[in-house]
């Protein structure tokens, strides 16, 4: 079942973790918050975005990008 797993500050954060992710082989969503109609309003309530992940993987993902 899928979840989300982290809060995402920045672009380059989600870009970060992408990368990390896709080497794993480590099957994920990045969804941004962003909306051009309200000039992204609702990052400051719920962040950039949020990595979407089947909850079997968020150990090892937060271990990847915490750097543990």
């Amino acid at each position: 079942m899928s979840k989300r797993i982290l809060t995402i500050d920045n672009q380059f954060e989600a870009q970060r973790i992408k990368d990390i992710l896709d080497r794993e082989g480590i099957p994920h969503i990045i969804r941004n918050y962003h909306d051009s109609a309200y000039d992204g309003l609702f990052t400051g309530q719920q962040g950039w975005g949020a990595l979407i992940a089947d909850e079997k993987y968020e150990k090892r993902i937060l271990e990847l990008v915490k750097g543990k």
